[in-house]
């Protein structure tokens, strides 16, 4: 599936109403955020259609980053059923994210 780049016309309509999103918040200048693509490849090679991945370039999305209280890049935020839960701040290793993705698939 791969992860899809949104912005503030697409996003509202990009998270699931249903399950888990991942919204990723980087931008392409940010060696980090580089980083953390195989990472998430990786997240939703491992979980298939169980949740969604998203990406905002915070350059052209400030008003979004503004939003999610986002000041440091990587920042990923989880979704659940449409709601903000969950927040990680920097670039981390993959089983930080799966264990935050396994709090919220079934």
């Amino acid at each position: 599936m791969g992860m899809n780049h949104i912005s503030d016309k697409t996003f509202d309509g990009s998270i699931r109403e249903e399950g888990v999103t991942l919204v990723d918040f980087g931008a392409p200048w940010c060696p980090p955020c580089k980083a953390l693509v195989p990472i998430l490849d990786q997240l939703d090679r491992d979980n298939g259609e169980r949740i969604s991945i998203l990406e905002v370039n915070c350059d052209e999305s400030p008003a979004l980053a503004g939003k999610y209280g986002v000041m440091s890049l990587p920042t990923i935020i989880l979704f659940h059923n449409g709601v903000p839960v969950e927040k990680i701040v920097g670039l981390r290793p993959l089983n930080v994210y799966q264990s935050l993705v396994a709090r919220y698939v079934q």
